[in-house]
C-alpha cells in the first residue's frame, strides 16, 4: 500500500533542511541591509598614503620630547604636559571609539593657570578609546589607546610604531 508523499515523515525532513537554510539566508540579508556596519575609514588607499605623513608627525613629537599625562575621573578630563618646557596655546584632542564612529569626538583645549588642559563632560565617558593629541598647527602628534575612566595619570608617549 502506497501512501501519498506528504504523509511520509522522511519527505518533510528532506524538505525542512533546505527550507530552513533559505529562511536563514533571507533573514541574514534583511539584517545586513537594515543595520549596516559603520565604515570607520571609507577610502583605504588615501588613508594608507596618509599614514606616512602621520608617522612623521609622531617622529617629530618624539624628537621634541613630547609627553603628556591623561586622567579622566568624575567626568573631568585633565591633560598635563610632562617634561616639556614649551607652553601650548591650544591642544587638539581627538577621541576615537574603536567600533562606533558616532561616539568619536574632538576637543580644542586651552591651558588653565597651571598649564593643564581641562574639560568637564556632562555624560560619563568610558570604555576603550584611541586618544590623539596634536598641536593647533598639526605639526606633531601623540597618540595612545587607553581605557577610560582613569583615576591616575597615564603617560601618552609618541610611538611611531602605533602611528595611524
Amino acid at each position: 500500500m502506497k501512501t501519498p508523499w506528504y504523509k511520509e515523515p522522511w519527505a518533510w525532513l528532506v524538505f525542512f533542511l533546505p527550507l530552513s537554510a533559505v529562511i536563514a539566508g533571507i533573514t541574514t540579508v534583511i539584517i545586513a541591509n537594515t543595520d549596516p556596519d559603520d565604515l570607520v575609514v571609507g577610502d583605504y588607499y588615501k588613508k594608507g598614503k596618509a599614514i606616512n605623513i602621520e608617522v612623521s608627525k609622531v617622529k617629530l613629537a618624539q624628537k621634541l620630547g613630547m609627553k603628556f599625562g591623561l586622567k579622566l575621573s568624575d567626568n573631568e578630563l585633565v591633560i598635563r604636559p610632562l617634561g616639556i618646557e614649551k607652553e601650548f596655546p591650544v591642544i587638539n584632542a581627538n577621541f576615537y571609539h574603536p567600533t562606533l564612529e558616532e561616539r568619536d569626538f574632538y576637543l580644542a583645549l586651552t591651558p588653565d593657570g597651571n598649564g593643564d588642559f581641562r574639560h568637564r563632560f556632562e555624560d560619563a565617558v568610558s570604555g576603550k578609546w584611541r586618544v590623539t593629541l596634536s598641536s593647533f598647527e598639526n605639526n606633531w602628534k601623540v597618540q595612545a589607546t587607553v581605557a577610560l575612566p582613569q583615576e591616575e595619570f597615564i603617560e601618552l608617549i609618541p610611538n611611531p610604531a602605533q602611528a595611524q
